[in-house]
């Protein structure tokens, strides 16, 4: 039967068969194996059976095929295997000390193999069958693979026909391999285990507010990155650029929700490292000039990160403590997963210009039994990721913000994104340990999901986009600053007494009472560099039987703006739905702005003079069912 074209391009002296290739292998050498679905899987099969081959050194970063013989006592005895990344299949044998983990950020990796920190006897790796000027592809496995090839005494390929042929830095050239063992096989593929579907949803909607139009993300390895990426669907022109690429990507290339044109570096290119998926998505990225594949020294380089404008990070922990550090490698003193790339990507999307990390988790593990946020990282924990780099955390409970925030505040924005029934049990942790005050109250033990629908950006007059969400407790150092911000006067409307006190005793009293139904604060916030101030707030509470008092106090700068009409609107709304006919309010009568405002919406509103002084206005919602709400700037 006559050869295959492509194995008629093969040098003839350098094709062997696997039992010539393997027999450089020497006892003590050091072998590297390509990554993930990448990995040649005769040559590990063969390699294993070969019982003259002993006391052989195997590096690799995510392993695959080995697994199914980390349960032989020969096997151990024969190999050490030393991985930079635990996946999900090597966790038990991590756990039994049958592996040797090695702590390495992804991008630095090379440089241990250019400086021979790692010496390399051997690479075993898999690659396309070469083209007609001799070119092989590394195809999925770029990443640690492309510096292996280059810096290993000696290469042996398994050239496999199933092997895409990918753009990039992934040629290798036959003059560069010293063996060459074709044969054919099916791709190891990968699919990961789907989370519970209501968090990934939910989660995966709080990320959808954080990623602008035009961002280049990253998506760290994990189930739960990947199951959120379908909510990013509807985004426009994102681009990417990652580490691993996976079958959850497709939908938004295909869908044009990817379209790299935005992307300050490599324009128009998906920049990615490896892929791991299915047969369908190796089909995707065959000589796919929209993949980019490159070095995971090129890649995950917090200064190659860094030229992305708009970078925005997305990767997963196993648990984040009340000061923001963050553990993702190992529960307690097991190993579970890698440092991999997530410190590089956090602190590549820190210099990038409009650039920032999310870090995503769900609120509890073990069935609910245990929190993720936690007081403190479990005893043997190691901190991946330190208090000092986190932007963002986000839970299927919301999201927090702890970027140039104290302890304190990190502490109510992080105990009010966990389970509702820790968040007690936080607080008192965090009051022994003075993080915050002694009488701290805690955030509502319920779950607060139904204030989702009370979040809108509204565009001012002038330019100006206003964003407005109920008033939480971690948003007290905020609301305190906004209120002092404020003119003498316009305190004295809105509180009717005269007061430059607005201490941490005095908001406590205020939130104590607010349950977001009998009782709702709105604020309004507009971006300042990069982060949002309190501009306006705007607040009900049940007062005569089926009404509410309504009160506003908007920033000086704003007033006039359209901001207290917008923020009555969306407050009849929502004591609409909470069973509430009407508002009253108490107004000094100078105050002709806010008589304006309440009686442009309510014009049958009844005004009598009120015993404090001031006039009550009482104001009936429309029992027709019209709530309707403001245009941008009314």
């Amino acid at each position: 039967m006559p050869k295959p074209q492509w194995q008629l391009r093969l040098p003839g002296d350098k094709v062997v068969t696997t039992r010539e290739a393997l027999a450089s292998l020497s006892n003590g050498c050091r072998v590297f194996i390509g990554t993930g679905c990448g990995e040649p899987q005769h040559l590990i099969h063969a390699m294993v059976a070969d019982q003259s081959i002993r006391d052989v050194m195997i590096y690799q970063m995510l392993s695959h095929t080995l697994v199914d013989y980390l349960d032989d006592p020969s096997f151990v005895s024969r190999f050490l295997l030393r991985l930079f990344f635990i996946s999900e299949s090597m966790r038990k044998a991590a756990y039994e000390g049958k592996i040797d983990y090695l702590p390495t950020y992804l991008s630095q990796i090379p440089k241990l193999f250019r400086n021979y920190h790692i010496g390399l006897d051997v690479a075993l790796i898999q690659v396309s069958p070469p083209d007609q000027y001799g070119y092989c592809s590394l195809g999925v496995s770029v990443d640690i693979t492309r510096s292996a090839v280059d810096h290993a005494e000696r290469v042996i390929a398994q050239v496999n026909p199933a092997m895409p042929r990918t753009w990039g830095d992934s040629l290798v050239h036959t003059d560069d391999i010293d063996f060459f063992v074709p044969w054919e096989e099916p791709l190891v593929t990968y699919q990961p285990d789907l989370p519970e579907e209501h968090i990934s949803r939910r989660i995966g909607h709080y990320i959808s507010q954080l990623v602008r139009d035009g961002d280049t993300i990253q998506i760290g390895f994990g189930s739960l990155t990947n199951a959120i990426l379908q909510h990013l669907v509807s985004k426009k022109n994102l681009g990417i650029h990652t580490q691993l690429v996976t079958d959850a990507m497709l939908p938004l290339i295909e869908q044009k929700a990817v379209t790299n044109k935005l992307k300050t570096l490599v324009p128009r290119r998906v920049v990615a490292s490896l892929c791991m998926g299915t047969e369908r998505l190796y089909r995707f990225v065959d000589d796919n000039p929209i993949f980019d594949f490159r070095s995971s020294e090129f890649v995950s380089d917090p200064a190659v990160i860094a030229r992305n404008d708009n970078l925005v990070s997305i990767s997963s922990a196993l648990e984040v403590d009340l000061t923001g550090q963050v553990c993702s490698d190992s529960l307690g003193y097991r190993f579970y997963s890698g440092i991999g790339d997530q410190v590089d990507f956090i602190r590549g999307a820190s210099m990038s210009k409009g650039g920032f990390s999310i870090i995503a988790l769900p609120s509890t593990a073990k069935d609910g039994t245990v929190s993720r946020i936690v007081s403190h990282l479990s005893e043997g924990a190691g901190v991946a990721t330190t208090r000092g780099d986190v932007n963002f955390v986000v839970t299927e409970y919301g999201c927090a913000e702890l970027q140039g925030k104290g302890i304190y505040q990190r502490v109510m924005e992080l105990a009010q994104i966990a389970h509702p029934r820790f968040r007690s049990d936080l607080i008192a942790a965090a009051k022994k340990n003075h993080y915050i005050f002694a009488d701290q109250l805690p955030p509502p033990d319920q779950d607060l999901i139904f204030l989702e629908r009370y979040q809108w950006q509204v565009d001012l007059t002038g330019g100006q986009t206003v964003l407005i969400r109920p008033l939480y407790p971690s948003d007290e150092f905020e609301y305190r600053n906004f209120l002092y911000s404020l003119e003498e006067e316009t305190i004295f409307r809105r509180f009717f007494y005269k007061t430059s006190l607005f201490s941490h005793e005095v908001v406590q009293q205020y939130w104590a009472e607010i349950d977001y139904r009998t009782t709702m604060s709105l604020i309004g916030r507009v971006q300042r560099g990069g982060h949002h101030e309190v501009m306006a707030v705007g607040s009900y509470s049940r007062s005569e039987p089926g009404y509410a008092e309504v009160a506003f106090v908007v920033h000086d700068d704003f007033q006039g703006k359209g901001v207290a009409s917008t923020m009555l609107a969306y407050l009849e709304q929502i004591a609409r739905e909470n069973g509430f006919v009407g508002f009253v309010a108490s107004v000094l009568q100078e105050n002709q702005a806010m008589l304006h405002v309440l009686q442009k919406r309510y014009p049958a509103a009844k005004l009598t003079a009120d015993p404090d002084g001031g006039l009550r206005v009482i104001m009936v919602f429309d029992q027709s069912g019209d709530a309707s709400q403001p245009s941008a700037a009314s």
